[in-house]
């Protein structure tokens, strides 16, 4: 009977030893799966989906197949930070998220300390790469640069114009506003207002009245996508033609459903648009296969998939500490944004922000 055991013992542990292919490379996607940003969430899940999915067809990462986890934190710090202890929980190496930097900066802490290489494909605020954690980076740009660039075409474009600031006090929505101020005050140029919302709320009326009695002409918004499309649908019903002028959080179509047709003429920065670029081509078509428009931020999600890749195949590792240490070397990577590098902090280092005008339910480079 002892014989019996000891090789059976034997032989699983002989089988066990036997079975590298079974290994998963575990990856998280963590975004706002649900809530009144779940537009955005989808984006970030779409871009890891496909990423995984072709990543796997052609053999996973060092021949190990990847295993997505999906992580919803509504766009809320304190859940963003149990999906990252799940995601550690659960064994999660590398992630790809958060949406929101006010997600991303807490959630961050978490990776940081277990030793787990996060890209946000969409967190914007400088904060997140400038304090100096080695394993977080992004794919997108930051919004002291996209502010700069609303400013600047503020001033050439539309000079002598009434500009009005609002923000909805969350570290992205504020931070791209106050960048933007700051970049338009070094121009001599003085906001007619300046006020914060409360996100989630219905009726902006009154902020609208003020507006209009600043005689607001362009109204530069730092949020998102839903308090936007409200801003402009409640001041077009009190008379207002004033421009909207917002930043890369209102990617989406559902801003035009919301706002309706008096969204026609609303102002945009995002990167160049990465649907039009020749490297994302056939992965371009291959949403358009199943349905999905790969708008927003769905190719920055897909983007960060393919340089936690290329840097592993690079290390010949899947630590995270390697990867991190190779995409910090400046090394440039093939993805669907084009060539990108980055630097010590984990930006990128080429990144050139656009402006956009929204007609027609979509967005198109100006």
């Amino acid at each position: 009977m002892k014989k019996l055991l000891f090789a059976g013992i034997a032989l699983g542990a002989m089988a066990a030893l036997a079975a590298p292919a079974s290994a998963q490379v575990k990856v998280g996607v963590g975004g706002p799966m649900t809530g009144a940003n779940a537009t955005f969430g989808a984006q970030l899940k779409n871009g890891a989906e496909q990423w995984v999915a072709d990543v796997n067809a052609k053999g996973g990462i060092l021949g190990q197949k990847v295993e997505l986890f999906v992580g919803d934190d509504a766009a809320k710090p304190e859940q963003g930070v149990s999906v990252a202890n799940k995601f550690i929980a659960d064994g999660v190496k590398f992630v790809i998220g958060h949406f929101n930097s006010g997600v991303s900066i807490p959630a961050s802490e978490q990776y940081a300390e277990a030793g787990v290489l996060a890209i946000s494909p969409a967190s914007t605020n400088p904060k997140l790469t400038e304090r100096g954690l080695k394993e977080v980076f992004r794919t997108c740009g930051r919004d002291d640069q996209q502010g700069a660039v609303a400013a600047e075409y503020i001033v050439k474009n539309l000079k002598g114009k009434k500009v009005a600031i609002v923000h909805d006090k969350t570290p992205y929505g504020k931070g791209l506003a106050d960048e933007t101020q700051k970049a338009m005050k070094a121009a001599g140029v003085k906001e007619v207002l300046y006020e914060g919302i409360n996100p989630g709320e219905k009726d902006y009326s009154a902020l609208v009245s003020k507006l209009k009695a600043a005689g607001t002409e362009i109204l530069y918004y730092g949020g998102l996508h839903t308090e936007a499309g409200l801003l402009v649908r409640q001041m077009r019903d009190q008379g207002m033609n004033t421009v909207l002028f917002s930043g890369d959080g209102i990617t989406d179509k559902e801003f035009w459903t919301i706002a309706g047709p008096g969204a026609a003429g609303t102002l945009m920065t995002f990167g160049p648009d990465p649907r039009k670029n020749p490297a994302a081509a056939a992965v371009v078509e291959e949403f358009k296969k199943k349905g999905i428009d790969p708008e927003g931020y769905v190719l920055y999600s897909y983007a960060a998939g393919q340089v936690i890749q290329q840097a592993a195949e690079a290390t010949k590792s899947t630590d995270p500490k390697k990867v991190a240490e190779y995409i910090h070397s400046g090394k440039p990577f093939d993805t669907v944004l084009g060539k990108l590098m980055f630097d010590k902090k984990g930006d990128r280092t080429n990144l050139d922000y656009v402006v956009y005008v929204w007609k027609d339910g979509g967005y198109t480079e100006l």
